[in-house]
């Protein structure tokens, strides 16, 4: 990576992408599904997930989750965590997939970061439009149903880059081989988002 990926957020407060609950579940992934007893719940960033994607879009070698998922009822709104504009937005069909994603492009103090939101329901992001600027505690979305967001059951996979996306994707899940370059390319979602676990 070429760019500077000096991030300095101090003094920086953001928004939440989700408005969660005092109580919600924190997956443990790491053999297989993990259902959560609370409505809410969070499925957890560096985390090897070994069995749980099955799918042909995994190649049956990318288990390494390098994003954290906010799982909750269908329809729940998704907010922006800072000012920035829409980078870029698509439907990605494939089964296991975003679904609809969006990916948002903010700027701090002249270094770039780009945040994905992925498996949005399609009626939600209607009204974004690439290039059109989006305010901190802004709604982007919602929650999408499994037959429109890759077939997971309802949540938001966000991700950060530091390297700008050649089209609208991340790769959410990585092979652990490539671990280390991974968590530097996509540093953890915490850093925005709170202490969340």
């Amino acid at each position: 990576m070429e760019e500077d990926t000096t991030l300095d957020f101090r003094g920086k407060k953001f928004h939440f992408i989700v408005d969660l609950p005092e109580q919600y579940h924190i997956h443990d992934f790491t053999k297989g599904i993990d259902k959560s007893p609370h409505e809410y719940s969070i499925g957890r960033y560096d985390e090897d997930r070994k069995g749980l994607y099955e799918s042909e879009l995994f190649s049956g070698i990318r288990t390494l989750h390098v994003g954290i998922d906010i799982g909750g009822p269908i329809n729940t709104p998704v907010y922006a965590f800072h000012d920035g504009i829409i980078f870029d937005q698509k439907y990605l069909s494939a089964d296991g997939d975003y679904g609809n994603v969006i990916i948002m492009e903010h700027d701090f103090n002249g270094t770039k970061l780009w945040a994905l939101y992925g498996h949005l329901s399609s009626e939600s992001i209607k009204h974004l439009n690439i290039g059109q600027r989006i305010e901190a505690g802004q709604i982007i979305g919602w929650f999408g149903e499994k037959h429109e967001n890759g077939g997971w059951e309802p949540h938001v996979h966000f991700q950060l880059s530091l390297e700008k996306p050649t089209n609208c994707d991340m790769p959410g899940v990585v092979n652990p081989l490539e671990r280390e370059f991974a968590l530097r390319k996509f540093p953890d979602p915490r850093l925005v988002l709170g202490s969340l676990y």
